[in-house]
């Protein structure tokens, strides 16, 4: 009885403690609905400001640049042609690929056997001719005054004839002798006739002589030219590039031996829309003459010149659009036809436009500009010019206000924003006033550094200068970044 008695509170116990466990779990979550319920708006929610980079809007006038790339080439081209087939029997030393050669140079000779055999000939029937031409003059002379001594003698036998006419119709000569005086008359006219024949014989062979002359002359002009056709000179001061061609070679006519490219004369071709080559047209609608700027990228160095316009091609091309505008360039040291080039025109100056970064303007021209309580507002502008990382706009209404330099999703009108001013800084990057940050430099290993050179030292096509720069980069700790990477493209690093 006393162990049930006992088992009997223990369960009474338990119960009871778990009721009241119970019952405080109810209570603790009741309050805390109740707590939540009267407590569920919370603390009243701040306006977020943004910290925003801003510049203050400021008109200029900014020369526009405009690039475009095109393609070396000279405007003096030159293919040397062999004139006359036969063997190469002299050749200059320049004459291999690349060589220098100066205007009036001699070359190369052709054996000129059978063309001096020619002009021996023509020769030889030159002085054939000029003594018929001589022959003939004095046959004509002759026949000349033997036609002047018939017509003579034909006169005095017509007087004759008529003397003794005048005796017969007097009583005092005979039919006979008026017979005899009438042959004689008609055969000094037949004999007249005759030299009168003779003389213009004599002339046609005078003529024949002439033209017979003039072909002998013809001949020895082209045996003489022909002659001179198997020595090749070089027109004009220039460059040998394509040949192939080595002493005692048999050579056909106009066969292409090479090519002689004036490096002095060398021009730029380069394509532009039409939108930009009408912004480089005059008042008349002619291109003008402006300077302009040829630039080839070297390894990350850069070979520039000065250049100027000077003509536009006539047609567009069929399948081409723009235009094909051509620079000449004046100094054109390093560049070689061929090279592929940027090159950099001023435009004509635009006045009242404000430079900006380009990340101020979004896809709909416009602008985010700081307003009243720091409030952003949007303002249309017109869109003059790109220019890399700069737009020129043009908007009189923003002179003089902030204009945001960095826009991003998380900003618009009607945003508070708290405004950080950097003063010019758009307009510094607009006319290249700040200076440019330094490179970025690299540290390179042995290995890395080992290939490089070696890299380097084996291209053959790089110019001698540039080698002796990038050699001496690569010797310094610490490298240019671009200068690396550049390397490293070419050589699929």
């Amino acid at each position: 009885m006393r162990f049930l008695r006992h088992t009997l509170t223990g369960l009474f116990m338990t119960a009871l403690s778990l009721a009241l466990l119970i019952w405080a779990g109810v209570l603790l979550r009741d309050a805390v609905e109740i707590s939540l319920a009267a407590d569920g708006a919370g603390p009243p929610a701040r306006e977020r400001v943004f910290l925003v980079p801003v510049l203050t809007a400021k008109a200029e006038t900014v020369t526009p640049i405009l690039s475009a790339y095109g393609q070396v080439q000279s405007r003096r081209t030159l293919e040397l042609r062999a004139a006359v087939s036969g063997q190469v029997i002299e050749l200059a030393r320049e004459f291999v690929e690349g060589g220098q050669v100066s205007e009036g140079q001699v070359l190369l000779r052709i054996d000129p056997a059978d063309a001096q055999d020619a002009l021996a000939r023509a020769q030889a029937d030159l002085a054939d001719a000029e003594a018929e031409v001589r022959d003939a003059d004095r046959s004509l002379i002759l026949a000349r005054a033997d036609k002047a001594a018939a017509e003579d003698q034909t006169a005095m036998r017509m007087r004759a004839l008529q003397r003794q006419q005048d005796l017969a119709a007097r009583g005092f000569g005979t039919d006979a002798a008026v017979e005899t005086a009438d042959m004689a008359a008609s055969a000094a006219q037949q004999s007249a006739l005759s030299r009168a024949q003779a003389l213009a014989q004599g002339e046609a062979r005078v003529d024949q002589a002439a033209t017979r002359l003039a072909r002998v002359k013809i001949a020895l002009s082209e045996a003489e030219r022909r002659l001179a056709d198997t020595t090749i000179t070089a027109p004009f001061t220039g460059t040998l590039t394509g040949v192939t061609l080595v002493e005692g070679r048999l050579v056909t006519a106009n066969e292409r031996l090479a090519s002689l490219v004036d490096g002095s004369a060398l021009e730029v071709a380069f394509r532009l829309s039409t939108a930009q080559y009408v912004r480089l047209l005059d008042a008349q609608g002619q291109l003008t003459t402006r300077p302009a700027r040829v630039a080839l990228d070297l390894w990350g160095a850069e070979l520039s010149s000065p250049a100027r316009l000077t003509r536009a091609s006539a047609a567009v091309g069929e399948g081409l659009t723009g235009r094909l505008v051509f620079a000449t360039i004046d100094t054109p040291r390093g560049l070689q036809p061929g090279d592929f080039v940027t090159v950099s025109v001023d435009e004509p100056a635009l006045t009242d436009v404000i430079a900006l970064p380009s990340t101020a303007l979004d896809a709909a021209s416009t602008l985010l500009v700081l307003g009243a309580d720091d409030r952003l507002e949007a303002v249309k502008v017109t869109l003059e010019r790109r220019q890399g990382d700069i737009v020129l706009v043009r908007a009189p209404d923003l002179i003089g206000r902030d204009v945001v330099s960095e826009r991003t999703p998380l900003i618009g009108a009607g945003v508070r924003i708290k405004p950080l001013r950097a003063p010019d800084a758009g307009q510094a990057a607009g006319q290249g006033a700040t200076a440019p940050a330094a490179p970025a430099m690299v540290e390179l290993t042995p290995e890395r550094r080992a290939k490089l050179v070696a890299f380097v030292e084996a291209n053959n096509r790089m110019p001698a200068e540039v080698r002796t720069r990038l050699l001496a980069q690569l010797q310094d700790p610490q490298v240019p970044l671009q200068v690396v990477e550049r390397l490293e493209s070419r050589m699929g690093g």
